[in-house]
């Protein structure tokens, strides 16, 4: 059925029972800031925290990295670190952005 067809069949939509464009415009206004609170938000969080953590990184620190790699930080470099992987003392240079978690050696181990 093509457009006139429909106007031509129905007629058009009057009287009280008519939307109004504010309506059906209303919800849209009320999901963009739930959509903010809900998502947005928590991420600007964890990326705010994951620049702390690699602001206060230091030499000695355990580190591990976003591929798995767990090692002790030898030297800090602009935008990289050398790491001491434990099985035979291997050096390994990673990017600080591949850093996933930080454990300083001030921290209580577990038992």
């Amino acid at each position: 059925m093509n457009g006139l067809a429909g106007i031509a069949l129905f007629g058009p939509v009057s009287g009280p029972g008519a939307g109004s464009g504010f309506g059906m415009l209303l919800p849209i206004l009320l999901f963009i800031p739930l959509l903010y609170l809900m998502m947005i938000r928590p991420q600007q969080k964890r990326q705010k925290q994951w620049q702390q953590m690699l602001a206060g990184i230091k030499s000695g620190d355990r580190i591990t990295t976003a591929g798995g790699i767990r090692g002790v930080i030898i030297s800090l470099k602009d935008d990289s670190i050398i790491i001491r992987v434990a099985p035979d003392n291997l050096k390994l240079e990673v990017a600080k952005s591949a850093i996933a978690s930080v454990t300083t050696q001030d921290e209580p181990k577990a038992s």
